[in-house]
Order: C-alpha cells, then structure tokens, then sequence
C-alpha cells in the first residue's frame, strides 16, 4: 500500500440530546475524518478526541497538530507498507498521542482489507457474523428520568445498559433500574469518578449483582483499582487506565481487572487493540469494545474488532440512531431484536460515507500529498 494522499477534516455534528457523564455534558461530538488515498483504495477512519481534554490529554486541536506535523510524515516516509502493523516501530518515538496514531492505523487497516477483497473483520481475525451491543446512558436528572430512558431503549431491543454515574447520583439510580428490570445486564460507568474513601458505596454496589463496574477510580491508576478488585464481587472494568499492552499486562498482574475496555481510538488503532484482546485471551480475561461517542465511520471499525472471539461481553455499538438524527455511513447500523450488529460483509470497513453529510459537518480540510 503506498499512501498517495491524505484528507483531513475537523468535522462537528450535533446529538439529539446533550450526554452527560461525570466528567460534564456534551452536546456536539469533535473528530477528524482522515482519508487515505492509494492509487486504487481510499482507506477511511477518524481520530475520535473530544473538543476538551476531559476524557484524555488529547483534543481535536492536538489531533490535528499530531497529524499534520509528525505521524503523516512519518507515514510519507515509510513507502510502500504491507500491513498495517508497520506503523507501529515507527509510531512509537511519538509518545502518547494514541488517538491521532488511531486515526492512520484504522484507515490503513480499512486500505489493506479492500486491496485483498476482504472484509476488515476477516483481515483482523474475526470469527462471528454478528456482535451484540448494549446502551450507554448518561447521568440523568432523577432516577425516574434514568428509568423512562432504560425503558425506551430495550423497548428497541438492547439487553446490556450501561449507567453513568458519578457521587451523589448513583445507588439510588442504579437500585432503581434492578428493581423495575429485574435481571438485566446492568452495569456503571463512573469515569474516574470515585476514590478508595468511597468504598462503602462500592459495596452497596457489589449487592446489585452488576456486570461489571467501569473505571471507578483515577484515570491513570492501577493500583488502588487491585485493592478495590480484591474486596469486590463485581467485576472492576479498566477503560481509561489502558493505553498499551504493556499497561493490560501491568493491570492483570496486579489483579486490578477482570474485564478490560478496549477503546480502539484509546490504545491506538486496531494493530494495539488485537494485541491487547491476544494477551487478555492468554490471561482468561474477558474483553469488550467500548465506544466514544461516535458516528457510524468509528463504530464500523469497533464491529470488526468485536467479531474477535474474546469480545464476551455487549459492546457500546449502538445502532445509527442513538446519537445522532442523520449519521454520515450508509447503509445505517442497525440493531435487531436481539440486539445485535450484523458485521459487514463487503470488503473493508463494509460501509460507504455520505458525501454530504460528510461536506454538512466539516467545519476544516487539509489535503496532504506525498
């Protein structure tokens, strides 16, 4: 594959309502679509940083820069690349910056499955014609409020709901969803939310019979998260912890996870996150694709990799409609009764973008040649 041209643009779309999480509300989603340009292919993908540093150090002001000034010389400079997992020696004398690293990965990954006629599952070892996904609700205003929104969704068939949580608006929420649910796939999200100070409310947690609980303490630790795994029940899920394989192995050996998150944009791009689901699958540790709020061009690389056979539990790959009133893919993702995502059966990413959806949402374009 050699990389004649790339196309950037800073792009913003709008979600039918605001999402809240602890960390604050959103009401529009930030990305970069990158277009990778061979002589035959264009390889599509997107560095999914948010608009403010609050989920990680970087931002679509950083992923631009990324871009622009180091990792697509980097890439110029390579020629003629044969995989994907190429980039990676390369890569790695730029610290950090994983989801500007995502962006070129994911579409080489997309460039080198349509050039074999295969689809991007295929090409990443997938092994399931279908994954299942679950919702992600945000913090909501009263437990009430959480309780018609759950309602709606699995009215629409999703099974697994994620609940955003941060103190002061979590066990009464969370009790109220087991009660009027019952036995359901429940789990929470606190992003960081929490200290080991909380651990009483962890343990009325543990009683609720959760899948899992997601990253309920500090964004880059792992070693309270192994004195708090050791006293609970449920599962303790690392999401923004994870950035390499080197920090999954850390975390396993510690015992701070029983599940990990495997963010594609977060570790950067597919190569790290088919390494990081090899090494928990090695280590008996069960693995999920979690999302960033994104548009169909994101999820249709996250349904790929869910298709690897560690993926055990519902990933955040909800249906087109979830956040957005007109997505920039088609065909549209959708879900079926069972809340399931049919993964692709065209070559690469298996859905095409919307020219002018993809013009109405940029705001910024850049065009790179070699």
């Amino acid at each position: 594959m050699k990389v004649e041209k790339i196309v950037l643009r800073k792009m913003k779309i709008t979600f039918k309502t605001p999402f809240e999480t602890s960390f604050g509300a959103m009401a529009e989603k930030h990305f970069i679509l990158a277009a990778l340009h061979t002589k035959d292919h264009v390889g599509y993908a997107d560095c999914p940083a948010f608009g403010s540093p609050w989920y990680s150090e970087e931002t679509i002001t950083t992923g631009w820069h990324m871009l622009n000034d180091f990792l697509i010389p980097i890439l110029f400079d390579l020629g003629d690349i044969s995989h994907p997992s190429e980039l990676t020696e390369p890569f790695s004398q730029i610290r950090r910056n994983n989801m500007a690293k995502s962006a070129l990965d994911c579409a080489l990954w997309d460039l080198y499955a349509k050039e074999r006629n295969i689809t991007l599952s295929q090409a990443l070892g997938g092994m399931r014609d279908k994954v299942e996904t679950g919702i992600s609700i945000g913090i909501q205003k009263s437990p009430d409020d959480l309780l018609r929104v759950v309602e709606q969704f699995m009215a629409e068939g999703y099974r697994r709901v994620k609940v955003k949580i941060k103190p002061g608006k979590d066990i009464k929420y969370l009790e109220a969803v087991r009660k009027r649910f019952g036995d359901i796939m429940l789990m929470a999200d606190a992003n960081s939310a929490y200290t080991l100070k909380d651990i009483d409310v962890f343990k009325e947690m543990d009683d609720l019979g959760m899948i899992m609980i997601e990253q309920p303490l500090s964004h880059d630790d792992i070693v309270d998260h192994a004195k708090l795994q050791a006293v609970m029940k449920t599962r303790i899920c690392l999401d923004e912890s994870i950035h390499s394989v080197d920090d999954a192995r850390h975390a396993i050996e510690l015992g701070s996870t029983k599940t990990i998150n495997i963010k594609v944009g977060r570790v950067g791009g597919l190569t790290q996150a088919k390494r990081i689901h090899d090494l928990c699958e090695a280590h008996n540790i069960p693995v999920w694709c979690g999302g960033m709020l994104d548009t169909g061009l994101a999820r249709a690389h996250n349904i790929a990799i869910a298709s690897l056979p560690n993926y055990k539990f519902p990933g955040d790959l909800p249906a087109s409609t979830r956040y957005w009133h007109q997505d920039i893919i088609t065909p549209p993702i959708t879900i079926d009764k069972n809340a399931m995502v049919e993964v692709p059966a065209r070559p690469g990413i298996g859905f095409d973008l919307i020219p002018e959806m993809v013009d109405k949402f940029t705001y910024e374009k850049k065009e790179l040649l070699r």
